[in-house]
């Protein structure tokens, strides 16, 4: 830090005057969050044995088990399916939608278009192959207007169609448009259960796990699925995914995930065990550590003239922190600043690329203990217009600060 120009070291010490009550609201969110992971952990009687993690079948697997009991527990769910033959958020997402979705049912998103991985799970982009369309899985949308729900547009399509299920994207995916805080999801869920009461109310919550006191399965919704790899591994999952919510739901995707008959009844655990039980126990406090470095990264790239979203001072419902370039060049500079100040491939230049499931090149810098783990800290976006970054993740709020800082020296001050 004692390279900092005078300049920026003054700079960074108004920024810290100006988040501080900020981060006391974080820290308030982890307190309440920690004591309800560490209630659970009491509640199950969580030994050492179940650390251990099982093989083959993966009959009997103690610690699976009550994972799977903990987080229904956390989560304010029926029943809960935490696996680690999940390899991606997104595979955890079609699971659960291919598991409780049959030909000629329909799929509704009410947060406007899905983000680009989940368009080819559906089967809107890519070749369609595997996808929900292919075996007849019908799919609607509605825009948003000015970046929020159209309720009476969602309204008139879900009373005229009456779709099997509704989804409800939490964070913002690769969009500009603000994430959905709990507060917001709420009046969301009451609107589709009035006008389509039979449909499944499903929450894809990747990034939103423990960023708020409360979560969107607390206030009526039937479904929710998210990654281990990002806010719930608390930066330990190496691997795997899970799903919350009503008992027959969660069987349902047990079945797709592994085979009729089979259900939830087999899957190793390996080694995974200890990772998952810790990751989820530190859980709380990483996620709060992620949300204080995006506050920090907003404030002081604001004050650097750049356009973020959201601001340092906005009500946080998820990790990602957008910053737009509008400008392909910067965007890029960008991206490699932040990979030469990962703890991983510091020496790496990332460049555009083609990367599976996105339509368009995607520059990612990712210098993670874990690939792909979006809980540390990274940036990525797809090489189109407004030309953003997309920032998530970091195990320490200290990591943050010293990577855009060094960033802002880099492209600021030099």
């Amino acid at each position: 830090m004692n390279n900092w120009p005078k300049e920026l070291q003054h700079l960074v010490s108004e920024i810290d005057l100006q988040i501080a009550p900020q981060l006391a609201k974080i820290d308030d969110i982890i307190l309440f969050n920690q004591n309800k992971v560490l209630q659970a952990f009491k509640k199950e009687e969580v030994a050492e044995a179940d650390l251990i993690g099982s093989t083959g079948y993966g009959s009997d697997d103690s610690g699976r088990d009550k994972l799977d009991r903990m987080y229904a527990e956390i989560f304010g769910t029926e029943d809960a399916l935490v696996r680690s033959q999940f390899v991606s958020g997104t595979h955890t997402l079609a699971t659960a939608m291919a598991g409780n979705l049959l030909p000629g049912d329909e799929l509704t998103y009410i947060t406007g278009m899905p983000y680009d991985t989940l368009q080819q799970v559906i089967g809107i982009a890519g070749d369609g192959r595997g996808s929900l369309m292919s075996y007849g899985v019908k799919f609607s949308h509605v825009d948003l207007k000015n970046g929020e729900v159209d309720f009476a547009a969602c309204e008139k399509l879900l009373t005229a169609h009456q779709p099997k299920m509704v989804v409800i994207q939490r964070s913002r995916g690769y969009d500009t448009r603000q994430s959905f805080t709990v507060e917001k999801i709420k009046p969301m869920i009451t609107m589709i259960r009035a006008a389509s009461p039979n449909s499944i109310i499903f929450i894809d919550n990747c990034y939103g796990e423990f960023s708020q006191k409360h979560e969107p399965t607390e206030y009526g919704a039937d479904l929710m699925a998210g990654s281990l790899i990002k806010n719930a591994g608390g930066g330990l999952a190496k691997v795997g995914g899970y799903i919350v919510g009503k008992h027959e739901l969660i069987e349902n995707a047990a079945h797709r995930l592994t085979a009729g008959g089979i259900g939830r009844f087999e899957g190793a655990s390996l080694n995974n065990n200890l990772d998952y039980f810790e990751g989820l126990f530190i859980a709380p406090s990483v996620t709060g550590n992620a949300i204080k470095g995006a506050i920090y990264t907003s404030a002081i790239l604001e004050r650097m003239g750049l356009e973020v979203s959201p601001k340092w001072n906005a009500e946080r419902t998820d990790l990602i922190q957008a910053v737009i370039f509008n400008d392909k060049e910067k965007m890029i500079n960008f991206a490699k600043t932040i990979q030469s100040n990962s703890p991983i491939n510091s020496f790496v230049d990332p460049v555009p690329s083609n990367d599976a499931g996105y339509e368009d090149k995607v520059i990612m810098a990712d210098g993670s203990f874990i690939e792909g783990a979006s809980i540390e800290f990274s940036g990525d976006g797809p090489i189109r217009p407004p030309y953003a970054i997309y920032m998530q993740g970091g195990l320490t709020y200290a990591h943050v600060k010293l990577a855009i800082t060094n960033a802002v020296n880099e492209l600021f001050f030099n």
